[in-house]
């Protein structure tokens, strides 16, 4: 009886060992090489998304050459009205804004000193005009009649100038004379204006 029973209790002993709870599975070191791949190729990816595309910065404009200002006047851009010698009757425009007319000098700001030298072989009728509205608002024309080798000395409003100048020979012949200038608020010396036998200048 007690040999049965004994056998059952090994009989029992060996079910229960071979039911009891199982050990923690191992992975084969092929298996733990893939894994490790795998997550490190998922950080590359998620890495590589958080990255910011490069965005094209727009091209800047080149900056153009800029023109420097002159400082000579250019000629009036019509002449026609003003190239009647002086002494003959001109009629003046109706339009207020024209400059064929004679100059206001008192309205027309500050004066500057000026001498006028006709250093031609002849006698000259002299146009000096401030063709273009100064900072003042007036332009107009200035006429004067010198000898050879005549100068005069007068005051005229700063601007932009052109001079025109006929020119008569004792043996009667005639020629014209011109040239532009700016005169400027300041400039404080005595500015000198020759007539010669083609060019009238300033200096």
């Amino acid at each position: 009886m007690f040999k049965r029973f004994s056998i059952l209790m090994l009989g029992g002993a060996l079910l229960l060992s071979a039911c009891g709870a199982q050990g923690t599975p191992t992975l084969a070191p092929v298996d733990i090489s893939n894994t490790a791949f795998a997550a490190a190729f998922t950080n590359v990816a998620q890495t590589q998304a958080a990255i910011p595309t490069n965005t094209p910065v727009p091209p800047t404009e080149t900056p153009t050459n800029t023109p420097e200002p002159t400082f000579t006047a250019p000629p009036p851009p019509t002449l026609e009205p003003l190239l009647a010698p002086p002494t003959a009757t001109q009629a003046v425009s109706s339009d207020p804004n024209s400059c064929v007319k004679p100059l206001n000098v008192g309205e027309a700001g500050v004066l500057k000193r000026i001498r006028i030298e006709n250093k031609t072989e002849g006698s000259v009728n002299f146009s000096l005009n401030l063709w273009t509205p100064n900072a003042f608002g007036q332009c107009g024309a200035l006429s004067y009649t010198l000898q050879k080798g005549g100068k005069i000395n007068v005051s005229v409003p700063v601007g932009s100038y052109y001079g025109y100048a006929w020119i008569t020979l004792k043996n009667g012949k005639t020629s014209t004379a011109s040239g532009s200038w700016i005169i400027n608020q300041g400039y404080d010396d005595l500015i000198v204006v020759t007539i010669g036998n083609e060019v009238v200048s300033a200096h």
